[in-house]
């Protein structure tokens, strides 16, 4: 009888600035949560990129995952992802190619394209990026190109090599909130992660696609695939809601451009909400799981089906840390996540 395998849960951090703390203590916190997603069995920690933001401190993944990944043990880290489009494919390729000499096996190396910030930005990070289409995937193949050392006549890669050389390669995967990426990853043979914490809509059919259009590579002979959702568990309902109530209007806020220390859920429950951003609340509730651990445990397996992925990413964020440490806690267990992880 075929056996549906376990479902792996994996995180992604974002390094928030929490009310009255400093951006020091949202990085140590990363560095806890990791630790702690690491004892509890999690299968991937990948942490973000975002620029010019006072609450969220992540802005250099690269670095901060050769920290992370030398005060965890056995959990896979990486980017969540590095915004390729900043930077050239070559000093792309040589810091995840650095990282995976001293991590071996153990890093993951995920590639974005949005601006990660706001447009002006973007073009002081890089005037000269158009955030085109084409721009994008002339850096993914020479970033295929660097890091499996080939040697392709008149170009650059018949003269330029990235280093330090070394006998594996970091796993790429490219994430995507709209599909136009994962047709990318289908080309390239990459993995693909479907940001349903940013879009709420179409993601199934878009992985899909990927799956159908996937050329096997040298990374994957098979499609590899996970989704990322804000996720929010606690040990009552009531609790979960209190937390999911301050995210909306966190998520409001960032709409609106209004941006500013996370809230509580006092502050949520009593926002005077117009229609409109009724509207909004409604919209975006797709993008947030949360409840109890049963509760999860029942909507993330069907997230999974839907998607038809063994894989889910989770992105949890509260105005208070160990509120943070007990969701991830809590889904640790109701999945069996260091039972899973003993058997792999």
């Amino acid at each position: 009888m075929e056996t549906t395998p376990p479902l792996r849960l994996s995180v992604l951090d974002q390094s928030p600035v929490r009310p009255g703390a400093t951006p020091r203590q949202a990085i140590l916190e990363t560095v806890q949560l990791a630790q702690l997603a690491d004892r509890l069995g999690y299968t991937r920690f990948w942490v973000s990129e975002h620029h010019n933001t006072q609450f969220l401190a992540g802005t250099t993944p690269e670095v901060l995952i050769a920290h992370l990944a030398g005060q965890t043990e056995r959990i896979r880290v990486g980017s969540g992802g590095v915004m390729l489009p900043h930077y050239s494919a070559l000093k792309v390729a040589e810091n995840f190619r650095m990282l995976e000499t001293l991590f071996p096996g153990r890093i993951d190396m995920g590639i974005g394209r949005a601006p990660g910030s706001d447009r002006f930005t973007a073009h002081v990070l890089n005037p000269g990026n158009q955030f085109s289409d084409e721009e994008f995937a002339e850096q993914l193949m020479d970033l295929k190109a660097y890091l499996f050392d080939e040697e392709v006549p008149d170009t650059v890669h018949a003269k330029v090599k990235a280093m330090p050389q070394a006998p594996t390669v970091p796993e790429p995967w490219l994430l995507s909130s709209s599909g136009q990426s994962g047709l990318f990853a289908a080309h390239l043979g990459m993995a693909f992660s479907f940001a349903q914490f940013i879009n709420p809509n179409s993601g199934p059919k878009l992985m899909q696609l990927y799956r159908d259009r996937f050329q096997p590579s040298a990374f994957f002979q098979q499609p590899t695939a996970n989704v990322a959702v804000f996720v929010l568990c606690a040990d009552t309902e009531q609790k979960a809601n209190e937390l999911r109530a301050a995210m909306e209007l966190q998520m409001l806020r960032i709409e609106q451009n209004r941006r500013g220390p996370f809230p509580t859920y006092e502050e949520a429950r009593d926002y005077p909400y117009t229609d409109e951003e009724r509207g909004r609340l409604a919209y975006n509730r797709g993008r947030i799981l949360s409840g109890t651990p049963e509760q999860l445990h029942r909507q993330l397996t069907e997230l999974a089906r839907s998607y038809q992925v063994e894989e889910i990413v989770v992105v949890t964020i509260t105005a208070d840390f160990e509120d943070r440490l007990r969701s991830y806690q809590l889904l640790a267990e109701a999945f069996e996540l260091a039972l899973v992880a003993a058997t792999v």
